[in-house]
């Protein structure tokens, strides 16, 4: 557990806390592309890392991202027209650019110089793999983009998808952290009866049978690894089943498919205390990922959930544009009795609404319920002991931190590209296996 000191340090993100300037020392991804799909289009409202900010693709399609209110009388810019290569502000005409530069002030005398002393704050991005990336910390500080395999693919091997999770950013990551949990809280009682769309993703028998996996943690310059070991069947004398998960600092997981050359994972990047978007990538690193693959994708049972477009209030009223899953807890996750009693083990159907369901529900630390768990008060277990790996670390990370070290990772961005495993194997054939792949996987167990 954490005491309660702790538990804030690393779930506060706003600017100036710790964890949050810890943050913006690291490229983070925005938003998609897509979301910005046209110049001159409508502008977006998000929030990150508790800063209020308006998105928008300038006349020669240059993304951008702004504060969100205009210098002048603190209009919001979200009722902007964006034309001619700026955003102009409706209330009194002060147009800017993608660099926040007041390009025009129609309501000053013409002769007036006041339009370049006025600045908007507005952030480098990076427009990359699919993802409008930000940088939201100081300019002399400017980090690496994080080198992951499935950013530097061609097109059509990766699938990118977000959603808003109704939580802080540190449950996200936990609950990808935890393999064990996928013993049970996916579980299907009839064996017979799992979708195909869970056995893309893990071998479901084999998973059953390991509830309580041997796990080895080994801390790395980027993060640690970890490895899940559970047995491979009666069958299988001298044979372990291993899930090896690749976490990266400061909020990414690399998940293993029994494909050796295929692997998926999410971030969390926080919007605020208590509300998080969650990035999801999948991919195939040796063909396009096929038809029934982006299928299985697209029926949102798997990552990503079901989604819907809307505009989404936060606890303080401000407005963001976002993906919500069609099951949240407005709706119970649209639990089935029924099926819960005699198909599946939680009665809900796709595996995030699964995890999200007991993510955005646990025990809370603060006055939103289910946003920002109460770590305090855990029993932690063998089972926990990645979670336990991932807290200290990221401890250790803000505390360097404010000490006066950069993140280490965040400046050298090759330390991200790496690969999960997932194997049946002898602990020997692990190795050898490991050594055929250590360019990308750097696994040693």
């Amino acid at each position: 557990m954490l005491n309660r000191e702790d538990n804030e340090l690393l779930t506060r993100v706003g600017p100036g806390t710790p964890m949050g300037e810890c943050f913006r020392r690291f490229w983070l991804p925005a938003l998609l592309s897509t979301e910005l799909p046209r110049p001159d289009g409508p502008p977006m409202r998000l929030r990150l890392l508790g800063e209020d900010l308006v998105a928008f693709r300038d006349s020669k399609g240059r993304a951008a991202i702004v504060e969100a209110y205009c210098p002048h009388r603190g209009t919001f810019l979200f009722w902007g027209r964006n034309e001619d290569c700026g955003l102009r502000c409706t209330y009194h005409g002060w147009k800017f650019d993608a660099d926040g530069n007041c390009v025009d002030m129609p309501n000053e005398p013409a002769e007036s110089n006041f339009k370049d002393k006025v600045k908007l704050r507005s952030y480098p991005i990076r427009e990359w793999a699919g993802l409008v990336w930000i940088y939201l910390g100081p300019n002399e500080k400017s980090p690496e983009l994080p080198q992951f395999e499935w950013a530097r693919l061609p097109a059509g091997h990766c699938h990118l998808s977000t959603w808003l999770q109704e939580t802080n950013w540190l449950q996200g990551l936990e609950g990808e952290i935890d393999t064990s949990h996928a013993s049970l809280l996916h579980r299907w009682l009839d064996p017979a009866a799992v979708p195909a769309y869970q056995n893309v993703a893990v071998r479901p028998d084999l998973v059953v049978q390991g509830a309580s996996p041997r796990l080895t943690v080994n801390e790395t310059d980027y993060g640690f690894f970890y490895g899940g070991r559970r047995p491979a069947g009666t069958d299988n004398a001298g044979q372990y089943y291993w899930r090896v998960i690749q976490w990266l600092l400061p909020t990414y997981s690399l998940i293993p498919s029994p494909q050796l050359r295929k692997a998926a994972g999410r971030c969390w990047i926080p919007i605020d205390d208590e509300h998080t978007m969650v990035f999801s990538y999948t991919y195939s690193a040796d063909q396009p990922l096929t038809a029934e693959e982006l299928e299985i994708l697209d029926a949102g049972v798997r990552f990503p959930p079901q989604l819907e477009r809307c505009v989404f209030r936060l606890k303080n009223g401000y407005l963001i544009d976002t993906w919500r899953p069609r099951r949240n807890r407005d709706n119970d996750y649209l639990i089935d009795r029924e099926v819960q009693r005699s198909q599946n083990y939680t009665g809900i159907l796709g595996i995030n609404d699964q995890d999200r369901s007991v993510q955005e529900t646990l025990r809370s630390a603060g006055d939103t319920w289910g946003a920002n768990a109460d770590r305090t008060n855990e029993k932690l277990g063998s089972s926990d002991i990645a979670i336990i790996a991932a807290r200290n670390r990221l401890l250790k990370l803000v505390r360097e931190f404010q000490a006066g070290t950069d993140p280490y990772p965040a400046y050298h961005g090759d330390l991200y590209d790496i690969r999960p495993l997932d194997v049946v194997s002898s602990e020997s054939e692990l190795l050898q296996l490991a050594a055929r792949y250590e360019t990308h996987m750097r696994v040693r167990l």
